[in-house]
């Protein structure tokens, strides 16, 4: 038989809150991680505990960096839409947020950094390792990418050496075959102008016998 439909709500027992907030948050931090990989997409995740403390994935160079792409498009879109009184209180409320998003990203970075992590958990400084080994697996990937590209590089440059060596191979044979041919061309005898060859001088010695008998 199927499992029947749960009924969301509020768990009301503080542990068993706890402990579903955990694995829930690491697989949705997990698949997150794996949509990135998979469908090669941008993504970003932030999560708030109900005590306030931060849980993030980004794929793309920073969170930062995703954060202002997404305000780009989002209010790119809201300005196109609102009346031109509405701007200048748009604006303000973008500062707000991003304001608030930067100190957020701030504290963030510095406990990427290994600072102010006195307040942090058992639990909240594995998920900091987490992460940190994602980052390292991305780096690491990204040189092994780095690497086959330019072993790739050399491989085309030494075919193209390769051919250009057996050219210049083919060329000095040829050279070597016309100096040969030249060098035995010029150690054969030659006849001096006015003087008969051997058959010549033969042919006028029987001719002169004949017409003496």
């Amino acid at each position: 038989m199927g499992r029947g439909k749960v009924e969301l709500k509020r768990i009301e027992n503080k542990i068993n809150r706890q402990v579903t907030f955990a694995k829930r948050r690491n697989g949705l931090l997990k698949k997150a991680c794996e949509l990135s990989i998979l469908c090669d997409a941008e993504v970003a995740l932030i999560i708030f505990s109900s005590r306030g403390k931060l849980y993030e994935f980004c794929s793309g160079p920073s969170m930062e960096k995703t954060i202002e792409k997404y305000q780009r498009y989002t209010y790119a879109e809201l300005e196109a839409a609102q009346p031109a009184q509405d701007t200048q209180q748009s604006r303000y409320e973008e500062y707000e947020n991003l304001k608030a998003k930067v100190e957020v990203l701030q504290r963030t970075q510095r406990r990427l950094d290994g600072e102010n992590l006195e307040h942090l958990d058992i639990e909240e400084l594995q998920q900091l390792e987490n992460e940190l080994d994602l980052s390292l697996k991305r780096v690491r990937s990204r040189q092994s990418q780095n690497i086959l590209e330019q072993l790739s590089d050399l491989q085309k440059k030494e075919k193209l050496l390769l051919e250009a060596n057996d050219e210049l191979r083919m060329k000095l044979e040829e050279s070597n075959e016309g100096l040969q041919r030249g060098s035995i061309k010029a150690n054969q005898p030659s006849i001096p102008n006015g003087h008969p060859s051997t058959a010549q001088s033969a042919q006028g010695f029987f001719e002169r016998l004949q017409c003496n008998n």
